[in-house]
Order: structure tokens, then C-alpha cells, then sequence
């Protein structure tokens, strides 16, 4: 089957799907609707993890089938009716499109193969689950599906060569691995809606918000932000933590939130949740922000979406120095990394922005075109016309 001749139907298969909220669900959403703008038939094969939702909707072009869901394993779903309606949608398709981690990646790529399909799969992180036996079950089942699935795969995308050559999954993968960054797209605002966001905030025009996107969870490193925040102040007063992202009932991490309680109360006013927010207003955090940190500690984060966002609003980051993580501010200047877990480093990384923040502002523009959707479906078109004339076999 050849790629030369687009547009192709596409099967995109993950586990969740918008409107639950990740970066990796995101990440799916924008190359989904980017796919069908260029023309693509594109389907979503995914749970219906809540069950409001429609089993089956055309969302911005794109169309969306949720299966029922029986039971769930950790973060993981089991969905009983996938394989006979992998094995309908696969049929109608030219190309299958695989996002792990997912339970399910293993019988839907080989289904693929043997129905003649070719396979790309997206790798978008190494898989750590907290601590337990069930969570141990669940990750060793999820490394088997992996394994299964990259064995059958035409093609592996992960976002950068930097995180798969740390990897110990995509190492022994890595002839087959491509290096694309993620989408990156938010709307634009206007000086007006960022004033507003700012007096809703309580902001005064003289504080320095630092900014922080993401569930609390351990693998974000809040923590780390939390201890080097007085070290921040000592040296800066104006500053302080604006955090948008679910703060309250992340699955797992109650233990974790109860920790950090007591230390982000004796930052009183210093720290503010926000919880979840829409893009519009999150475009205008990101105006609102003098600088944005990505703190999280181990391989679960492969990239950090939102420093790219934060940089196309003209908001430098201070990220940690981690395989994949680092490369937004060293390959865009937009920023400074720093060792992932050290209070002291976060810290000095996020005084050196904020005291010489004209020397971190880049190409905003340009940075805005390399990450846009429609550049990344491009890359991933390039990759899918090459996968015809060179099949790796199963």
C-alpha cells in the first residue's frame, strides 16, 4: 500500500481521548484536527471513560468512537468490545495510528498486520506508576503491550532523539524511531483579556507570577517549586505562584497533596491554585506569567507542552534538565534548566530569568511556526510516506 498519494483514512487508537485533560490527550486532539484540515479521514478509536459522553461523535472534523468501559486497572481501562471493533475499524482503514502508553496497543497492532495495515505508533513517555502491587501489574502489562506493539510497528514517532536515547524501552527500538516535537497551538488574546485575568487574580502590576501547569502529582515536581519558593522570595518578594491544573482528587496522589499542604499554607498569598482553566484564559496565564517551570522528575514527562505554549505567548520557562524536557529552552534560548529535584537550582534558574528576562525572550514567531499542528501532521505525513519502503515486519 502506498503513502504517495494523500489523503489517507487514518485510525488513531488511544485510551483517552478529549475532553479528558493530559498532554498526551491533547497532543492527540491537535494532530487529529490538524490531519483533517490537510484532508485525512480520521477516526478516534478510545473509552468512553465517562459515560455522558456520546459513543460516537464528529468533533471538529474529526470522528470520535468511545467503547464502553467494564472496569479499570490503575490508570488503565478494560474495554471487553475493542478488539471486535478495532478489527471493523481497521478494515476501513489506510493507516493505523497507535498512542501509548495503552493496554490495548498490543492486540490492535498485530489486528493491523495481519489485516495488511501499516502501523505507526506515537511513544510519548516511559510508564511509572506509583508504588503497590496493582500498579506494578499494570505497568508490566503495559511494558508487554509496548514491547508487542513497537515489534509491529512501521514507524515509531516520539518527540524527541534526545528522550529516546535515554529510554530503556525505545533503545531497542531505535532504528525505527523519528524525532517530532508535539503541536503546540493556543488561541490568541488581547491585552484586555490578560488586564482581566490579571484583577481577577488579585495580581499587582509589580508582582512577578510564576507560573505552573500541570495535575498535582509527584512526577510534576511541586514539591520542588514549594521548597525553592522561599529561597525565591528571600531574593525576590514581588514574586510569586500562580498553579493552573487539577489540584484537588488527582487519582493516586492524595498522599501526596496532603504532604505538600502544610508547607504551600505557610506560603500564604505566595501560592495560589487556579484549577483547571480553558485555553483562553490559559493563553492569557501565560501573558500574565514572568516565567513558567516545568519541575517534574522523572521519564513520565518526555517533552513539557506547556513550555512551548508559554514561549509562544513570549513567556520563558525554567525546566528540568531531563532527556527530552531540556530541549525546548536549549534548542529556543527561551530559558534556563536546571537539576530536576534540587530546591537551590529551581530557585537560581528561576532568579536568573526573572532578573534578565529580555535575554530569554526568542523568536516567538518562528518558535510558534516549528511547533504549530500543521507543521507537526506535515513531519508525521513525511514519516507515513516513507513507511511503505522500508517494512520492518513484525
Amino acid at each position: 500500500m502506498s503513502f504517495d498519494g494523500f489523503p489517507v483514512n487514518i485510525l488513531i487508537a488511544l485510551t483517552y481521548y478529549r475532553p479528558h485533560y493530559s498532554g498526551l490527550t491533547i497532543y492527540t486532539e491537535r494532530l487529529a484536527r490538524a490531519w483533517a484540515r490537510r484532508g485525512h479521514s480520521v477516526t478516534v478509536l478510545t473509552s468512553q471513560f465517562d459515560t455522558s459522553l456520546p459513543r460516537e461523535e464528529m468533533v471538529n472534523g474529526v470522528r470520535v468512537v468511545r467503547l464502553p468501559v467494564a472496569f479499570r486497572i490503575s490508570k488503565g481501562v478494560i474495554m471487553p468490545s475493542i478488539p471486535f471493533r478495532a478489527w471493523q475499524e481497521i478494515r476501513k482503514a489506510d493507516l493505523v495510528n497507535l498512542h501509548v502508553p495503552q493496554l490495548d496497543a498490543a492486540p490492535i497492532a498485530l489486528l493491523a498486520r495481519l489485516m495488511g495495515r501499516p502501523v505507526l505508533l506515537t511513544y510519548h513517555c516511559d510508564l511509572l506508576l506509583p508504588g503497590g502491587l496493582v500498579n506494578r501489574l499494570a505497568n508490566l502489562a503495559s511494558d508487554v503491550a509496548n514491547h508487542i506493539a513497537a515489534r509491529a510497528a512501521n514507524a515509531i514517532v516520539t518527540n524527541t532523539l534526545d528522550y529516546a536515547e535515554a529510554s530503556p524501552f525505545l533503545r531497542q527500538y531505535i532504528g525505527k524511531v523519528h524525532g517530532i516535537p508535539p503541536p503546540v497551538t493556543l488561541p490568541q488574546v488581547d491585552a484586555g483579556a490578560v488586564a482581566s485575568l490579571r484583577a481577577r487574580l488579585g495580581v499587582a502590576e509589580g508582582e512577578r507570577v510564576i507560573g505552573m501547569v500541570a495535575r498535582l502529582a509527584a512526577e510534576k515536581g511541586a514539591e520542588t517549586l514549594v521548597r525553592a519558593m522561599p529561597l525565591i522570595l528571600e531574593n525576590m518578594p514581588q514574586a510569586r505562584v500562580v498553579y493552573a491544573g487539577q489540584h484537588e482528587g488527582v487519582m493516586g496522589e492524595e498522599a501526596y497533596a496532603a504532604m505538600l499542604a502544610p508547607m504551600i499554607a505557610e506560603l500564604g498569598e505566595k501560592w495560589k491554585f487556579l484549577g483547571l482553566i480553558p485555553d483562553d484564559d490559559l493563553a492569557a496565564f501565560f501573558h500574565l506569567c514572568a516565567v513558567v517551570v516545568v519541575p517534574s522528575t522523572n521519564s513520565t514527562e518526555s517533552f513539557g507542552i506547556v513550555q512551548v505554549e508559554a514561549m509562544t505567548c513570549g513567556t520563558p520557562v525554567a525546566a528540568s534538565d531531563r532527556p527530552g524536557m531540556r530541549q525546548p529552552a536549549l534548542t529556543t534560548g527561551m530559558g534556563r534548566t536546571f537539576t530536576p529535584g534540587d530546591p537551590a537550582a529551581l530557585a537560581a534558574a528561576v532568579l536568573e530569568v526573572l532578573s534578565e528576562r529580555e535575554k530569554f525572550i526568542g523568536d516567538v514567531a518562528g518558535i510558534a511556526r516549528r511547533f504549530s499542528p500543521e507543521t507537526i501532521a506535515g513531519e508525521y505525513e513525511a514519516v507515513i510516506a516513507g513507511m511503505t519502503q522500508s517494512d520492518s515486519g513484525l
